[in-house]
């Protein structure tokens, strides 16, 4: 029976799912937009949009406190003390923005840096002269009302490629590398002068970098460490890869020589203003050897994977490298032509006060106003006065100008100089033709806006991380003879810390084969000491497509197979004979003829037979085999 219509209208609710879902939704978008992932316009996370703000409206040239700056930079964010300090620190690591004076940590050994009330620091003159605008920037009040703070710095540098930037938010993070401050510069020209251009990143810490599968900021670079030979069998880390510290890196060294992955006599870190970790090789180990070895086995190699993801307008866009540096390229001209304008109307009101002031003085208007009674008339007589003199102004008088004349001071009026007024006029009309010469010319000016940057800071930012092309380390040959595996028949025991002497070397990487005289077999790794009893009958490294003979016995008949072993999962138990057969004969070498010699019976005219193994072919290891002879086989030959 159907349900009636109102039965269906009135479904239960809950209203603390409701909840749930909103409050997570503020959250997350809150996280998103507000913490963890950077503003594409300036490429800065709010707290250090805070912290330059707050830098900013303390500057005055000389070095603050961290502490002060930390303590001011709370009235805009509201987060504590501890995360604004330790984004001050990181920003001013990277050095382009803040300078610091004093213990600011180690970005190569890790360590902290000093307390913020004995570390101190400065906006450095690159982001004082090109991050704030207050004209050009739009404020938005704090989070309890008191203040106001920018909502994106008008910055003409692109922070975010420069900086670069990493954060986990609520379903997505980012991932942004920073690159060479001078090559984003003349990218952009490149992008200006319609030219193509390639960025790839460069890091603090300097090293080799392979940065063929980056993908403009979609895929990953492999860092290395710069390894450097020196007398005496010593290998010496001079440069570190980024998102390492010589103390993670020399443990990773460590735990490769407790492995026995690297042989070492010792290893001495020297670091203090740059990387030396000095390691002496054991006697007569190959340099190139430990060097491949370091590269593999240790954080001397580290993979990066980039993923750009970043707040545009209002909601998180995925990017790539070139799409981040065209946008900031069309903001650098479009701040340009916005400061060009504010410069213009700046020289317009400039020019039409000295030309106000001059008629003022010159046509002695100020006389109209003696005889006036009212401020009204004062104003009106100013007006009239000024009125046909029009023609020599650059715009009509607003009520502004009239209260700017009525507020001169009388001994300005009096020591007034035509001429010192005359040559500022000129100065203001030439440079207001600059101006609007570069307003015309945009795209030039913005050009050599640029190449000015570049030849002021080439030297200052030069690229640290060598571009390179990474070898890659065939792991299986480089440790190819690392272990000696030996087999104890009397105790029944296999692997590489077994006593006596190897019957082959192998690798880790390696697996091994096992055969026992009853047809069971595994593929296990090498293994330390594992006890495998005494009727192991064959063991070597595993090799699936080898081809095996095989001659085995049952109660009734002998069989013969030849056959590959295939797969197999590590560790699980499995037959190449029959259940109750015994292995008569295995070889994996190639074999032309096996012959077979039989118990002797009365009557039997032949005791021993000849086969041919060509004529048998080769299968899997679960096939039972061709049956050669039912008599009692003694002893098995091959050819």
């Amino acid at each position: 029976m159907q349900a009636p219509d109102s039965a269906l209208l009135h479904l239960p609710e809950d209203p603390l799912k409701d909840l749930v879902n909103e409050n997570f939704i503020q959250y997350a978008s809150y996280v998103i937009r507000d913490r963890a992932i950077p503003q594409l316009e300036d490429g800065l996370k709010p707290v250090q949009r805070r912290i330059l703000h707050a830098l900013y409206e303390k500057d005055d040239g000389r070095f603050n406190k961290v502490a002060n700056i930390v303590g001011h930079a709370m009235q805009y964010h509201p987060h504590g003390d501890a995360s604004i300090e330790e984004a001050l620190v990181n920003l001013t690591c990277k050095t382009y923005l803040i300078e610091g004076q004093g213990n600011f940590g180690n970005i190569y050994t890790g360590d902290p840096p000093a307390a913020a009330r004995y570390i101190e620091c400065r906006l450095t003159e690159l982001a004082r002269s090109e991050l704030f605008n207050p004209k050009l920037t739009t404020y938005i009040p704090t989070y309890d009302g008191r203040n106001r703070e920018p909502v994106a710095l008008p910055s003409k540098l692109p922070l975010l490629l420069m900086l670069g930037s990493e954060g986990i938010a609520v379903g997505l993070s980012t991932r942004v590398m920073p690159h060479n401050f001078i090559e984003l510069l003349k990218a952009q020209v490149a992008i200006l002068q319609d030219r193509r251009f390639k960025l790839l990143p460069d890091f603090p810490q300097g090293g080799l970098m392979d940065a063929s599968e980056y993908q403009k900021g979609h895929g990953k670079v492999k860092l290395r460490a710069r390894i450097e030979k020196r007398a005496g069998n010593k290998l010496v880390i001079q440069e570190i890869p980024y998102s390492t510290t010589t103390e993670s890196v020399i443990a990773s060294i460590e735990d490769a020589v407790r492995k026995r992955k690297i042989k070492l006599r010792s290893i001495n870190d020297f670091t203090a203003a740059q990387v030396e970790i000095v390691l002496t090789l054991s006697p007569g180990e190959d340099e190139e050897k430990a060097i491949a070895a370091l590269y593999h086995f240790t954080q001397c190699e580290v993979t990066i994977h980039s993923n750009i993801v970043v707040i545009k307008g209002e909601r998180p866009v995925q990017m790539d490298v070139d799409e981040v540096i065209r946008f900031n390229t069309a903001q650098l001209v479009s701040l340009l032509k916005q400061e060009l304008e504010l410069r213009q109307a700046e020289l317009r009101d400039e020019l039409h006060w000295k030309s106000l002031i001059q008629l003022f003085i010159e046509q002695r208007v100020y006389q109209r106003i003696e005889k006036c009674t009212t401020y009204e008339e004062v104003q009106q007589a100013v007006l009239k006065g000024l009125q046909p003199f029009r023609s020599r102004l650059t715009r009509e008088i607003a009520a502004e100008d009239v209260e700017m004349l009525l507020g001169l001071q009388i001994k300005r009026i009096s020591r007034f100089d035509l001429n010192k007024n005359e040559e500022d006029k000129q100065k203001i009309v030439q440079e207001l033709k600059e101006v609007e010469r570069h307003l015309k010319k945009l795209t030039d000016f913005a050009i050599d806006y640029l190449q000015r940057l570049i030849k002021k800071y080439s030297k200052q930012y030069q690229r640290k991380t060598q571009l390179t092309t990474a070898e890659e380390i065939d792991v299986r040959e480089l440790t190819a003879n690392e272990l000696a595996i030996a087999y104890d028949q009397e105790r029944g025991f296999l692997g590489h810390q077994v006593k006596g002497e190897a019957a082959f070397r192998c690798s880790p990487l390696d697996r091994l084969l096992l055969v026992w005289d009853n047809g069971r077999y595994q593929m296990i790794p090498p293994p330390d000491k594992l006890f495998v009893d005494k009727n192991l009958i064959y063991f070597a490294i595993f090799d699936r497509e080898k081809v095996f003979t095989l001659v085995y016995s049952t109660q009734n008949a002998t069989f013969l197979k030849r056959f590959a072993f295939g797969g197999a999962i590590m560790n699980r138990d499995y037959n190449c004979a029959q259940e109750k057969a015994r292995i008569k004969y295995l070889t994996d070498r190639a074999v032309a003829e096996v012959r077979l010699k039989y118990r002797h019976v009365k009557g039997a005219r032949i005791d021993e037979q000849t086969f041919t193994a060509s004529d048998f072919a080769v299968r899997g290891p679960k096939t039972r085999g061709n049956q050669l002879t039912k008599r009692t086989v003694t002893s098995v030959t091959v050819r």
